[in-house]
């Protein structure tokens, strides 16, 4: 007898012809936030894109920054990790950096990385007291032990995380030879725009800029409102720039001071206050957030210019009542149109917007695309799938009086290929006034 599976009963021999599939249901899901990206100066790592989860922070921080993640130098980077779920970091000055190198004897130690820190490491040989006739070789950081070797002799040993080996022959005792002649790379106009250019390829939320370089902030909103035209939503967020004057770049301007008394300048801030940004869900309006740690806002500023900064398009920090928080989550629009009115100048707005197109592009690429015939059954299959959506994001109050039956049209496109869909949503604010009136009998 016969068997397999079968698309149009026209089978000859006699058999049982089965297809196996899953019962139809709703495949798409409201995509997860959290990602942030930062093109910033580093003392050590590779060249490119280094990508660091939350979960690998601890770990990956000193092979991959030179640093532990709890250590000073990079508080700004362990301050954007506290909230961002993957950080996407492009090093500057990395393309000419010289990479720190001591010579033992036949043994040459490489720093893994060109940059100054390599400058820290140390190199110790030791014979072995409990393996007769091999050493025992130690990478040294600070004089912290990051990697011990037993080996007889040179060919033996293996590059570690933090230094590449070469030589031949047996190694020679050392009670310490500290690698030298790292430096720097040569910063130049262009990385930035190399960073920019790495980061299209990649996924993130939200992009920083930790400059006050105004050519750099201007590069930065070009590249945002070319990116957010060709259908990559995301937002960058840049240092005391609202003249942008677009929906998709929001301007920090003021900084903290810690519980720590330590002061805290907007272009140290941004890390955190971007990473936030990243890491809010599209029904989560930063307005009157707390910012972690702090006691009180850098510079801090009268009512009168919180006021005009607002008008300004300018995302302050401010005190309220003892808590340093942001006074309100907007972004730089401030020219307003029929097609962009003051909703629009809302981050929680914006992400509900942007999380829509970039949810249904997503379920649309990865579901249908290719798949699904572009006939009257296919074209339901994707409203069904997107009025699914659309009914998730109304149950968190993202959005509000959804009419599945009027709101969402999906129809032919011109060509064969091509549908279009017709869309109507009333994205969700946040309260954030009150007006009262008390009335004394």
């Amino acid at each position: 007898m016969a068997g397999g599976t079968w698309t149009t009963q026209n089978k000859v021999r006699p058999g049982v012809y089965t297809n196996t599939v899953s019962q139809s249901r709703p495949i798409g899901s409201i995509g997860e936030r959290g990602i942030v990206a930062f093109p910033a100066a580093l003392p050590w790592g590779p060249t490119g894109i280094i990508k660091i989860t939350s979960d690998e922070f601890q770990g990956k921080a000193l092979p991959l920054l030179g640093y532990r993640a709890t250590d000073a130098s990079i508080r700004h980077i362990a301050a954007a990790m506290a909230h961002a779920n993957t950080l996407l970091l492009y090093g500057l000055g990395r393309q000419g950096a010289v990479k720190a190198t001591a010579t033992v004897g036949d043994l040459t130690a490489t720093a893994k990385y060109g940059g100054l820190r390599g400058n820290d490491l140390k190199v110790v040989i030791q014979q072995s007291l409990d393996v007769s006739g091999s050493f025992d070789v130690y990478t040294l950081l600070e004089n912290e032990e990051l990697d011990r070797q037993t080996v007889a002799g040179i060919a033996n040993l293996v590059a570690n995380d933090y230094i590449d080996w070469s030589g031949t022959g047996t190694l020679t005792a050392t009670a310490g030879a500290n690698l030298t002649g790292g430096t720097a790379g040569t910063s130049t106009g262009n990385e930035y725009s190399d960073a920019l250019t790495a980061f299209e390829a990649e996924d993130f939320n939200v992009l920083g800029i930790p400059t006050e370089e105004q050519s750099i902030k201007q590069l930065a909103v070009a590249y945002t409102e070319r990116l957010r035209n060709d259908g990559k939503k995301f937002t960058t967020m840049v240092i005391g720039y609202p003249q942008a004057d677009t929906e998709g770049v929001t301007s920090l301007k003021n900084g903290i001071i810690t519980d720590d008394g330590l002061t805290v300048p907007a272009t140290s801030l941004i890390w955190e206050v971007a990473a936030m940004a990243a890491a809010a869900r599209v029904n989560q309006s930063l307005t009157n957030t707390d910012i972690p740690n702090a006691i009180d806002a850098y510079p801090k500023y009268t009512n009168a210019e919180i006021i005009q900064a607002l008008k300004d398009g300018e995302l302050v920090i401010s005190l309220n009542k003892g808590r340093v928080v942001v006074e309100q989550d907007i972004n730089t629009l401030t020219s307003f149109t029929l097609e962009k009115r003051n909703e629009f100048r809302k981050n929680r707005v914006l992400r509900v917007l942007d999380g829509i197109d970039n949810d249904l592009q997503r379920i649309f690429g990865e579901f249908y695309l290719g798949k699904v015939s572009n006939n009257a059954n296919g074209r339901n299959l994707f409203k069904k799938e997107a009025i699914n959506y659309l009914t998730n994001l109304q149950n968190i109050e993202a959005i509000q009086n959804f009419d599945s039956q009027t709101d969402i049209i999906v129809a032919p496109g011109i060509d064969s290929d091509a549908i279009t869909i017709d869309l109507y949503i009333q994205p969700v604010d946040s309260i954030e006034k009150i007006y009262m009136t008390v009335t004394v009998r």
